[in-house]
């Protein structure tokens, strides 16, 4: 077969690929003009740096807006420049601002019950706590306490286990929280005050000073990779371990329930899918970085010291006698902790029998 009648055959074949690709770029481009534009300022609780914590928001930004081809921008704020990390629940609800990007445990003074949802202790790990919040009744409880706000929370992001913080001695006795100022969050800190500490609430931006100048003795924040990132081992040698107050860490997206109504279904879908996939990212940056930092303060010389059991039995009977207590003042707190503890239950059970034992996972034990 000559070229030319080569040719000749394939020009229909080519002009309707042709027409086929223009037409399905018309469409996009019709779509994405169709599109409607979201132009949010979100104030952060956070510095947009810290791993895990609220670089889920910086992934969330720049995923919507490729995926809306610019329609959908949700541009962040650093703690502060808008408004102060704590207020940002307020702000939300009054809609003075479509949304905020927070850990809602802050809010626990006028919402007892949301620590359990921002990372309790002795709770659920993190594979656990997202099967109970995506199919257990979670994130509808979670709305329910949002209504009467105006809010909609949205979960978009997730780390592990938190350290238990910064000592200058190692803790081998609770005695030694007696008459301690330390900045500690959550329900935690109830534990803590009850052992005798004086618990204060300070935003991360300011734990460096606050250490350096003794304003207090000890602190937690967060996990490894933002603790190194704060800068905590250049002050203080002692690291505790595990996390027993926050066994998982979650961020949310408040949004502002007029904003999110007002919005069309694709776009809501689109910010939905965005916060899930935010989640897992910080979960899984969390589990690299976390691990490096652990490595890194060890090489330097701190000391990551681990509770030993009966430490961590005598902290777990306190917690269960501080939530026993905040369940008898307030009932949707008691509804999230007995649908937790029921789930708990059930997952433990897989858990403890389906899962290879901890100390199967440790380096040392892996035989060539």
């Amino acid at each position: 077969m000559s070229f030319t009648s080569l040719a000749t055959r394939l020009r229909p074949l080519t002009l309707g690929v042709a027409t086929a690709s223009l037409m399905i770029g018309a469409t996009a481009a019709s779509t994405a003009e169709a599109q409607e534009r979201v132009r949010w300022q979100v104030p952060l609780a956070f510095p947009s740096h810290l791993v895990g914590l609220s670089t889920p928001m910086r992934f969330l930004s720049e995923s919507l807006e490729q995926a809306s081809g610019g329609n959908i921008n949700l541009r962040y704020y650093e703690p502060g420049e808008l408004i102060p990390p704590f207020e940002i629940l307020d702000a939300v609800s009054e809609g003075r601002y479509d949304a905020g990007f927070t850990w809602v445990g802050y809010d626990q003074g006028s919402i007892p019950a949301l620590p359990l949802f921002a990372g309790a202790p002795f709770g659920m790990e993190p594979p656990a706590y997202l099967a109970w919040h995506y199919f257990g009744g979670g994130a509808e409880l979670l709305e329910e306490i949002y209504e009467e706000y105006n809010v909609k929370p949205l979960l978009c992001s997730m780390i592990g286990p938190e350290a238990a913080g910064w000592f200058a001695e190692p803790l081998e006795d609770l005695d030694q929280i007696d008459g301690l100022r330390i900045r500690f969050a959550g329900i935690g800190g109830r534990v803590l005050e009850r052992l005798g500490a004086s618990v204060t609430m300070i935003p991360g931006g300011e734990l460096y000073q606050a250490m350096e100048r003794g304003t207090i003795d000890a602190m937690e924040f967060s996990a490894p990779a933002v603790d190194r990132i704060l800068g905590m081992q250049e002050i203080v040698q002692n690291y505790v371990l595990p996390g027993w107050h926050q066994t998982f860490t979650t961020a949310h997206l408040l949004v502002n329930n007029d904003s999110w109504d007002a919005l069309e279904p694709q776009t809501q879908a689109l910010i939905d899918m965005g916060c899930r996939a935010a989640t897992l990212y910080g979960y899984s940056e969390s589990e690299i970085e976390n691990p490096k930092a652990l490595r890194d303060f060890e090489e330097e010389g701190v000391n990551a010291q681990v509770l030993p059991d009966e430490i961590l039995g005598e902290l777990r009977r306190v917690t269960n006698e501080v939530q026993a207590e905040i369940a008898g003042e307030n009932e949707m707190f008691a509804r999230v902790l007995e649908s937790q503890q029921e789930f708990m239950k059930l997952h433990g059970n897989w858990h403890v029998k389906g899962h290879l034992p901890r100390s199967y996972y440790a380096p040392e034990n892996i035989e060539d």
